[in-house]
């Protein structure tokens, strides 16, 4: 048996029609009608099947299998409508999908957590609500929910009716929503007794490794300490007054920076430093206050001073028309990056509780808020021009040192 019960295969090709991305609520309404159905008829299934498992510690094999083929066919439905995979799913809910779920047979669960799964699950909803939205679940319908599934599939949804293929990082990003919302609901139908993971780094299978321009540096050993952790907030108060007076004088300078790149083709090396400063100093206070790294950050921004670190290329040419047109290519990442920033206050909320009781990061919200930083630190390097590469939307396997990995690709919403 694998480590974790519930895994997402995606062996998507990233290609798409340009009809049936056209037409994709119209296409997938069927497949949420008899969503709607087998829903109907999971709920009874679920009360019956808590009981047995109550009593006996184990998911009775009929009920498992019932259940487990709603949760894959779910993932089916919702890979279909967002984005994530091309070909119509079946009906039935069995393997064979381009975005798929393996699903361990029934193991002994432990009768308390079975007893009190819909209390043990509330953390999980939070982190669902923030990659799938809640509401999405409930109406069975696509409209907008700020989550990042949503609004992957809704920028997506553009890009791959011009080209005729998904982006990588948004397929990637749309996949890790699901992986969770496949796990959350199968904690919560009684299927496994393994809690969801927030890991992006083990959500989805193999991932893309990448040489983009700003990388994230996570050196963080995951411990806490619970007086500093309790006052977290009090005790960042001060660089957050800091971080503002900073980020006004950046704007200042973001302009001179704008005239400056697109007179040279380049930024000019005193601006890039002290923007690439600022956008350090401002992931080493949000890693702070959202518990992603212990420490207590400096105030210079000064490059590798802290467990989690922006790693910023030095100056390169830049395309002047991109240059010019800079706030309006980057509307689109701003839309992920809120995805992201609500997923990264949810992490700090549950880490908080977490770390107050263990002294410990839990590492799968450790990951998680990497990512958000990650993508927070590449969209403000791109809009403040410090790099022409636009920010990958997906989670990206860590880098081993001396690696040799060829530069990725400088396009929009890869």
């Amino acid at each position: 048996m694998s480590e974790r019960p519930v895994r997402l295969i995606v062996s998507d090709d990233c290609r798409r029609g340009h009809g049936s991305v056209f037409f994709r609520a119209w296409f997938a309404l069927p497949f949420f009608l008899w969503l709607v159905i087998w829903a109907l008829a999971a709920f009874f299934v679920t009360i019956v099947n808590w009981f047995a498992t109550l009593f006996s510690g184990r998911s009775p094999e009929r009920l498992h299998s019932f259940l487990a083929r709603f949760v894959r066919y779910t993932t089916h439905a919702y890979a279909y409508l967002y984005l994530g995979a091309e070909p119509l799913p079946n009906f039935d809910g069995q393997p064979g999908y381009p975005i798929d779920l393996e699903i361990d047979p029934p193991r002994r669960q432990n009768r308390w957590t079975v007893a009190f799964r819909i209390v043990l699950a509330a953390p999980a909803l939070l982190i669902v609500t923030a990659l799938v939205g809640f509401n999405v679940y409930l109406s069975q319908s696509a409209s907008y929910s700020g989550s990042l599934l949503v609004t992957a599939a809704f920028l997506g949804w553009f890009v791959a009716l011009a080209r005729a293929r998904m982006p990588r990082g948004l397929r990637d990003a749309i996949a890790y929503a699901l992986s969770y919302g496949a796990q959350f609901w199968s904690y919560l139908l009684l299927l496994t007794d393994h809690y969801p993971s927030s890991d992006p780094l083990s959500a989805i299978g193999p991932l893309p490794v990448r040489a983009d321009p700003v990388q994230l540096d996570v050196r963080d050993d995951l411990r806490r300490n619970r007086l500093t952790v309790f006052f977290r907030l009090l005790l960042t108060l001060p660089h957050l007054v800091w971080l503002t007076l900073w980020a006004i004088a950046a704007f200042l300078v973001a302009i001179v920076n704008w005239l400056a790149t697109l007179s040279t083709g380049s930024s000019p090396d005193a601006l890039h430093r002290f923007l690439a400063a600022y956008v350090r100093y401002q992931s080493h206070v949000y890693a702070y206050l959202f518990l992603i790294a212990n420490p207590f950050p400096g105030f210079t921004g000064q490059a590798g001073s802290y467990p989690v670190d922006p790693v910023i290329e030095g100056p390169r040419p830049h395309n002047r028309l991109k240059v010019f047109f800079r706030l309006i290519l980057a509307f689109p990442a701003f839309l992920i990056a809120a995805a992201y920033g609500t997923l990264l206050y949810v992490v700090g909320l549950l880490a908080w509780f977490a770390c107050l009781f263990t002294a410990k990061m839990p590492p799968g919200l450790r990951n998680a808020g990497a990512l958000c930083l990650r993508y927070a630190a590449q969209t403000s390097c791109y809009l403040l021009l410090l790099t022409d590469a636009y920010p990958y939307a997906g989670p990206t396997a860590e880098v081993p040192a001396g690696t040799e990995v060829s530069p990725s690709p400088v396009t929009s919403l890869v």
